[in-house]
Formats: C-alpha cells, sequence, structure tokens
C-alpha cells in the first residue's frame, strides 16, 4: 500500500514530475488555496549560477502579489523570493539576496533587473537556483530564520532609508503601516541610525509592540486627519524629514513632511494611483523619491550596520512548516502578523 498525505488542493501531486525535489509550486492564481506541495524539477547549475540547499524561506507580500497574478509569472511557478541555506557546491552558509542582474548604476535598477520569484523559480522549495552575486555569506549570529527574513525587507529599508532617503541621525522619520516585515524593519535601522521614528497603525497594540523595536511614538491611520496627527509627534510640530510610504497615500504622507522633506515611496499596497496638489508641492519644496529593493551594495551597507549592531536582526513573527505555505499567506493578508513570517524546510 502506498500513503501519500495531501497538503490541500494540489499537494496529491507528488508524482507530476516523478521525483526531484519538493516545492510550494502554483499551478493557477488566486487565493492561498492555489498554493501545494508537491514534487519539482531540481533545479541545474550553469556558470555564473549556484544551487543553495534551502533551510529557511521569508514570506513576502511580494510573494502574495505573484500569487494574485500580478507579475504574469510563468505556470506552474515556484514563489519565494529570499531565503537561506547553504551552497551545494561549497558547502558554505549563505543568504539569497532577490535582487537580480541589478547592474552596476546603483541610482536605479538596470533592464535586466528582476525579483527573484517573480519568472524564475524561488526559493520556497528544497533547492533554489541564484546567480553567484546573489549568494551572500549568512553572518554566524542569525538562525536560519532570522537570516532567511533578512534580505528583501533589509536591503529594501536600507536603500529606502539610507541610499535614496538620505536619513541622518537627530532627524525624525515617518514609518507607514507598523507591524509589517518592511515596517518593522525600518523601525529598527532607522532608530539605530539615531533618528527619531514615528509609526502609523490600525491598532494601538501595535504602536506599542512598534515602541519594543525602537518607535518613539505612533498614530492611528483609522482616525480621520492622522497625518497631522502624526506632525504633533515632531519637534516644534514642524513635520518629518523623512516619510517612508509603502502603501500609496501620497497626498496624506505629504502633509505629515515639513517644509523641503523628503517623501520615499516603495509601495502601492492601499492605492495604485494618487492625485497630487501642484502648486503646495512646489512652494513646499518637497521631494518624492521611488524606490524598491536594492542592488548588492547597498545589501553590503545594512550588512555593516548589522555587524556593528547598529541594526537589530528582523522580528520573526511565526514560521511554518514548508507544507503549511498556504496558512503562512493567510497569516500575511490577515495584518495580524507583527514582523515576518518564514517557512522552514526540512531537508532531512
Amino acid at each position: 500500500m502506498v500513503l501519500l498525505r495531501c497538503f490541500g488542493r494540489l499537494n496529491c501531486g507528488f508524482l507530476r514530475y516523478g521525483g526531484g525535489m519538493e516545492a510550494v509550486v502554483l499551478h493557477e492564481f488566486g487565493g492561498p488555496e492555489v498554493l501545494g506541495l508537491e514534487r519539482y524539477p531540481d533545479p541545474v547549475a550553469e556558470p555564473g549560477w549556484v544551487i543553495v540547499r534551502v533551510r529557511a524561506c521569508a514570506v513576502n507580500w511580494h510573494d502574495v502579489l505573484v500569487r494574485r497574478g500580478l507579475y504574469n509569472s510563468p505556470l506552474p511557478h515556484v514563489l519565494g523570493a529570499d531565503g537561506a541555506g547553504e551552497r551545494m557546491d561549497t558547502g558554505e552558509p549563505v543568504m539569497i539576496l532577490p535582487s537580480l542582474w541589478w547592474g552596476d548604476d546603483d541610482s536605479a535598477p538596470g533592464g535586466g533587473f528582476e525579483i527573484l520569484g517573480d519568472s524564475h523559480p524561488g526559493t520556497h522549495a528544497e533547492l533554489v537556483r541564484v546567480p553567484e552575486e546573489c549568494a551572500v555569506p549568512k553572518p554566524r549570529g542569525l538562525s536560519w530564520s532570522g537570516a532567511a527574513a533578512l534580505p528583501l525587507v533589509g536591503v529594501t529599508a536600507y536603500r529606502a532609508l539610507v541610499s535614496r532617503g538620505r536619513l541622518r541621525a537627530g532627524e525624525s522619520v515617518l514609518i507607514l503601516g507598523a507591524g509589517g516585515g518592511l515596517a518593522t524593519m525600518a523601525i529598527s535601522l532607522a532608530s539605530g541610525i539615531g533618528a527619531s521614528v514615528v509609526v502609523t497603525s490600525s491598532s494601538w497594540g501595535k504602536v506599542e509592540r512598534a515602541k519594543e523595536v525602537g518607535a518613539t511614538d505612533g498614530v492611528l491611520y483609522t482616525e480621520h486627519n492622522w497625518a497631522e496627527a502624526a506632525k504633533q509627534c515632531t519637534p516644534g510640530v514642524r513635520g518629518f524629514d523623512l516619510v517612508i510610504d509603502s502603501v500609496g497615500t501620497w497626498r496624506d504622507s505629504l502633509k505629515a513632511l515639513r517644509p523641503g522633506g523628503r517623501l520615499v515611496v516603495l509601495g502601492a499596497a492601499q492605492a495604485d494611483a494618487a492625485v497630487l496638489d501642484i502648486r503646495p508641492f512646489y512652494f513646499g519644496q518637497f521631494e518624492l523619491i521611488g524606490t524598491t529593493m536594492g542592488s548588492p551594495r547597498d545589501f553590503a551597507g545594512l550588512l555593516t550596520l548589522l555587524d556593528e549592531g547598529v541594526v537589530e536582526p528582523p522580528v520573526i513573527d511565526t514560521t511554518f512548516p514548508l507544507d503549511a505555505a498556504a496558512a503562512a499567506h493567510e497569516r500575511i493578508e490577515s495584518g495580524a502578523a507583527f514582523g515576518k513570517v518564514a517557512l522552514s524546510v526540512d531537508t532531512g
């Protein structure tokens, strides 16, 4: 008798490929229920690429968007942008940087740039193939889950705050949406740099938890005129030097800035379009700055701060087994998580 374990609608597909690694495979776009654990062909190393045996991987909001079909990924497809494990050729413990082919220009990614897990099979598997520059030595002090959770949110937060936002010690920064993995990483990084950090959230409970990782105050974005309320938290009620907006509320974010302040935009979780009043914008001398992910040089800068103790490792909300990827996605989409959600990969 042959016993098969089924983990959701697609997981009885272990025989689909006849051997190979276990992976979370997407056959159609949709909700968390479309995710299933099954056999998938092992990646093959080519010149300039390395194979990593994955020990843990992170689940990001970006993976939710891929699952929903916003990036038109090829099907069947393996999700996952970042993770940690051992290089198969050297045995070295590494983290996986999800920025593929950024290029040599640090002002913006090159034309070939993409995020791992968009069109190339990602990290939600026992094995993953990445360009060699994306396999970065793992800091000794990090657990597998901590190392897996660092690359995407770490490099994104560093680029938004430091490379693009030019945040300095003594400045004030407003970070929208406290609770998510990116926001908690940004809070820790900005606080470590020496900035005064205020957050927005849907609950006072998350504001209090944000204070535990470096925030000084917070407001509820569910309340009317939250931007003005946040502004009250700044010295002299002048406004923030920097606002980090990953949700797309540009008009309100600009209201929270001081004259000459900087708005860094790195997401559109709540809105895909924004209408701005032009005259107040240029009379306010504001800067509107776009950013996404980060280069290998950005990641190196973050790791230097981590090594110096300026920034703490990512906050881990929950670690699920690989066969519970659907539950991990549900956790992220619920909005209840505080910090990163990870998957542990049992490689035997």
